[in-house]
């Protein structure tokens, strides 16, 4: 499909993430240290919606169980937690950005 027009700066603050969908796909754009990451919105876990969960700097937490991602990179930092439980999972889906003009384009 190529890049497509998903969002525009002005939409997304430093330090801000917004849901959209692009191709079929449901993408997070994450906006951190004067750049724009895309990422798969489902966790790789559960498919627990990455939009509900916490974003610190660049690692954001899924909110059903906990699993950690690195959103510039998709690598899992850390597995879901349940109960006494620390399991593995898989690395988060990317997606290359680039901006033109105001626009933020996403390759799906």
């Amino acid at each position: 499909m190529g890049f497509l027009k998903v969002a525009t700066e002005d939409e997304i603050p430093q330090g801000e993430m917004k849901a959209v969908e692009a191709g079929g796909m449901e993408i997070l754009i994450i906006s951190y240290n004067d750049g724009y990451y895309a990422i798969n919105r489902r966790c790789t876990h559960k498919s627990g919606d990455l939009y509900e969960g916490k974003l610190e700097g660049k690692i954001i937490k899924c909110p059903i169980h906990g699993a950690e991602f690195d959103v510039t990179t998709g690598k899992s930092i850390s597995g879901p937690r349940i109960g006494m439980l620390k399991l593995k999972t898989k690395d988060i889906p990317v997606y290359k950005v680039k901006v033109e003009g105001n626009s933020i384009m996403v390759n799906v």
